[in-house]
């Protein structure tokens, strides 16, 4: 086999790995998601199964990573804007596990040195790249103020997100996609008020 033939071979491998841990943590959770369990489902040892991640912080990394692009794909279109953020978020509400990582690993992150430190790094910046998207496109079309700090509103709804997940996972009776709507109906009213007001 062509080293191009082997590199496909792998990546494909790779491919069917994380497709098989999305689902794996989004059933299980984190903690109880074995690398047993994910090597199983692929037809790979545990340590085969290592062969294409380093570790098994590095392994969940990219699940992230996979999960984000997967949620990016189906949910989000530029004409929906803030609409496709908040089916994103109804979304989650299916999957714990995979939420359960996000709140786990998004804290971790912030100590210097972890794994995945550069991923939600990248990931905040390209989260309020989109929301900075959907609020000016809110604005072209005068659903929203025009004198609206708009990084500043960004980053109060990634904010609101994340916390507003981690308050679901301890009350699954919280609804988060409503109060995200909430909170964004109310931006847009408030956008609307006199300067100074």
């Amino acid at each position: 086999m062509t080293r191009r033939g082997q590199y496909a071979k792998g990546a494909a491998k790779r491919a069917e790995i994380l497709a098989v841990a999305l689902d794996v943590v989004a059933e299980m959770g984190t903690r109880k998601s074995s690398n047993r369990e994910i090597a199983v489902r692929v037809g790979l040892t545990q340590p085969g199964l290592m062969h294409y991640f380093r570790t098994r912080e590095d392994l969940f990394v990219e699940v992230l990573r996979a999960r984000d692009a997967r949620d990016h794909e189906q949910f989000y279109s530029p004409e929906h804007g803030f609409q496709g953020f908040l089916d994103v978020i109804a979304h989650n509400a299916t999957v714990p596990g995979l939420v359960r990582l996000y709140v786990e690993y998004s804290a971790e992150a912030t100590i210097e040195g972890h794994p995945a430190r550069a991923f939600f790094e990248e990931r905040f910046a390209w989260v309020r790249t989109l929301m900075i998207d959907a609020v000016e496109r809110e604005q072209a079309a005068e659903r929203m103020g025009p004198e609206v700090d708009v990084a500043y509103v960004a980053d109060l709804l990634i904010a609101a997100a994340d916390g507003l997940q981690v308050q679901w996972l301890l009350d699954p009776s919280i609804d988060m996609a409503d109060r995200l709507s909430r909170l964004w109906e109310g931006i847009r009213a408030a956008s609307w008020a006199p300067v100074g007001a």
